[in-house]
């Protein structure tokens, strides 16, 4: 392919794509330029389909090379190894709107790789690998139906940005990213400061314009530079086996076997049925084959149609009805938080630990103005939770993604450091899954901090709705928490979080070629209204407000200021002088640039022990001021007392005893821990001491 380079303005720099420049053996290649932000987006596809399986195995990949922002990697190998949070995070954004895009019948293997070579803090490398991405497919001979576009979007001072730099989403109340085809929105992930949601649509449907230009932009080099698109082998369900199965389980059957409200009471009635067909079907290999797939196919058109047409549910419930909820706190002992919130056959228990902020997350990434985490989500997903058995392999990268979107819900009511001086950890296990466990995170999460003590500036819950969609835009049904089933079956999960006043956090997640403005504001609108039932029922009847006082388990954490150039006298010679005071009182001490100090542990004498000592250290002696000091050494001529670690003072032998006395010695001995007043400066301008005048 010849190079050909386009470009574009978009959100006031250039965006310039190079087609045919490197990469040629990929199936699509896009060198991507936003500003001197510099990825290689590349798709690949193999020749034939993967044999045995049942879905399209599409991997996305963004890689953060360190050499893009001068960094040499950490670690004994000095490369990069496993992917940043951000890294999977990033990914699957990437992948959440382009999947749907692809044939659902499509069994090739597709690998989009994103790889960030250099990064210039005005212009996003994630939104530029999500445009390269886009770009690559779009050009390439991999059957795609797009075109897709991205927009990410901030809120300053009330003023939308589009496409914000680092220094300004360091500021926004609102970070936001959209993904839209034509004529559709196809992906939303949120996180804001108590967005109202009107605004929050407002937002999406700016992006959702300047999507339509960066669409054109791309039509365009798909015009000059596209290739046409490859056959491949249909891995659809052949219509002769739906036939043959409905005639053995006619669809009131199915319909019968799906619609209970108990997980494993349809997972049972769905097995008999595979055995049931299995047998019928034991000499015809090519439909034992696809078997499994036609047998989900027909539990989705029997749950769909049944939603659709008779607004009724698997469980029976209404379109607009939460499932059973429950919450209690305080159900493991002994931890600094812990909390459970239960919606149906979905149960997640949250555990709060709270640290000095020297046990903060820190960070190696491209982002410089992001170091450190004080807040951090885990969130574990069981194979028991599902009722399966699975060897954990630890975190993948669902559980990274549930438990980002539930650390984003809470970041924006956390209590700021000045007021909470924590590092701030929760997990959530989840003890039974059926049905948007990352929603039951966030409430858990919520009631969790608040048992810890942490001043939470507003409650915060989470709920998930569903859809249901015909053969026409206007045809369609919202549901408000979805359950597994509906999730599975379902064209949308539409997850919100927030507050009274406003939404917190958005991940939406569709199988359809988008949503229409009346869906996105309905869902919103649902959720918003389910949340507030959620809270108001469930949540605060628990705990309507964070405890006055952490845990006594928890750590508790001093804080006074110093002046920034003492220091070095508190920290000392590679840090002889701290080392000390630590070892004495049991205490952690954390000091910042500007002189805050945070004093930590669980002994409040030991806190205040340390207090005193730094205190000693900072502060000039004054005359009158009497302290208490250890006997360090023994001169001839008088004794040195340690007041704190590095601070010492001398007593005259003639200020040690009202009596006279020839040898130090004689009253004194090394380790003695006496009181001494300051006399102020001598003749010569030193400070002494004196024991003897001691009141």
């Amino acid at each position: 392919m010849a190079y050909k380079s386009f470009s574009m303005e978009l959100a006031g720099r250039t965006l310039t794509v190079d087609i045919g420049r490197v990469a040629a053996q990929a199936n699509g290649a896009a060198f991507m330029h936003y500003g001197d932000t510099t990825v290689l987006s590349t798709a690949t596809a193999s020749e034939k389909p993967r044999e045995g399986i049942d879905f399209f195995p599409l991997s996305v990949e963004y890689e953060e090379k360190l050499y893009s922002v001068g960094k040499i990697p950490g670690g004994f190998n000095r490369r990069e190894g496993k992917a940043s949070e951000n890294a999977v995070l990033t990914s699957r954004v990437i992948d959440r709107p382009m999947r749907p895009l692809f044939p659902k019948d499509y069994r090739n293997d597709v690998t989009i790789n994103n790889m960030v070579m250099s990064v210039d803090p005005e212009c996003s490398p994630e939104l530029t690998a999500m445009l390269g991405s886009a770009i690559a497919v779009a050009i390439s001979d991999i059957p795609f139906d797009g075109p897709c576009a991205t927009t990410q979007v901030g809120l300053i001072n009330g003023e939308f940005v589009f496409n914000p730099n680092s220094s300004q989403n360091k500021v926004s109340d609102l970070k936001l990213t959209v993904a839209s085809t034509r004529e559709k929105v196809i992906m939303i992930e949120a996180g804001a400061n108590e967005v109202p949601e009107a605004k929050m649509i407002e937002a999406i449907y700016a992006a959702h314009e300047i999507n339509q230009k960066v669409i054109a932009f791309i039509d365009q080099i798909v015009a000059e530079c596209g290739k046409a698109k490859h056959e491949y082998t249909s891995c659809a369900v052949p219509e002769e086996l739906f036939a043959a199965i409905k005639e053995l389980v006619p669809p009131e059957e199915m319909e019968e076997a799906v619609f209970t409200d108990e997980k494993q009471k349809r997972e049972e009635n769905i097995r008999q049925i595979t055995e049931k067909l299995e047998e019928a079907f034991a000499e015809n290999e090519e439909w034992l084959a696809v078997l499994g797939e036609a047998i989900y196919q027909y539990q989705k058109k029997t749950v769909r149609k049944m939603i659709l047409k008779d607004h009724k549910r698997p469980d029976g419930r209404e379109l607009t009805q939460i499932r059973k909820l429950a919450a209690e706190v305080d159900i493991i002992p002994r931890v600094h938080g812990s909390a459970m919130f239960t919606r149906g056959q979905t149960q997640i228990c949250n555990v709060c630990t709270l640290a000095p902020l020297s046990d903060a997350q820190k960070l190696d990434g491209l982002d410089e103005n992001e170091v450190s985490k004080r807040y951090m989500h885990h969130y574990n997903f069981p194979s028991y939770s599902v009722g399966e058995t699975k060897v954990s392999r630890g975190p993948g990268r669902r559980e990274i993604g549930h438990g980002a979107l539930a650390e984003r819900a809470l970041l924006p009511v956390l209590p700021p450091e000045d007021v909470f001086p924590y590092a701030i950890r929760t997990v959530s296990e989840t003890f039974e899954s059926n049905g948007s466990t990352s929603m039951a995170s966030t409430c858990a999460s919520c009631m969790s901090l608040m048992a810890a003590g942490v001043p939470l500036r507003k409650m915060v819950a989470g709920i998930s709705c569903g859809l249901v969609t015909g053969e026409t835009d206007d045809d369609y049904v919202l549901l408000t928490d979805i359950q597994g089933l509906e999730d599975f079956f379902g064209d949308m999960d539409f997850k919100v979080t927030g507050t009274d006043a406003g939404i917190t956090a958005i991940q939406m997640d569709i199988k359809i070629h988008g949503l229409t403005r009346a869906i996105v504001e309905g869902a919103i609108g649902r959720c918003r209204e389910a949340r507030m039932f959620i809270m108001e029922n469930c949540m605060k009847p628990a705990i309507a407000e964070p405890r006055a006082e952490v845990s006594k388990y928890a750590p508790k954490i001093i804080q006074i200021q110093i002046d920034p150039q003492k220091i070095g006298d508190v920290v000392g010679q590679r840090g002889k002088t701290i080392n000390a005071i630590i070892e004495e009182t049991g205490v952690k001490i954390d000091i910042t640039d500007d002189g805050a100090v945070s004093i930590c542990g669980t002994d409040p004498a030991g806190m205040q022990r340390a207090v005193e000592l730094i205190q000693i250290i900072v502060t000039d002696f004054e005359e009158g001021q009497v302290l208490e000091g250890k006997v360090v050494s023994i001169k001839e001529f008088g004794a040195f007392l340690e007041f704190a670690p590095g601070k010492e003072a001398m007593v005259h032998i003639s200020k040690i005893s009202k009596e006279r006395i020839n040898h130090v010695e004689d009253v004194l001995t090394l380790g003695d821990v006496v009181k001494a007043v300051c006399l102020g400066k001598d003749k010569m301008g030193r400070i002494s001491f004196s024991i003897k005048d001691v009141k």
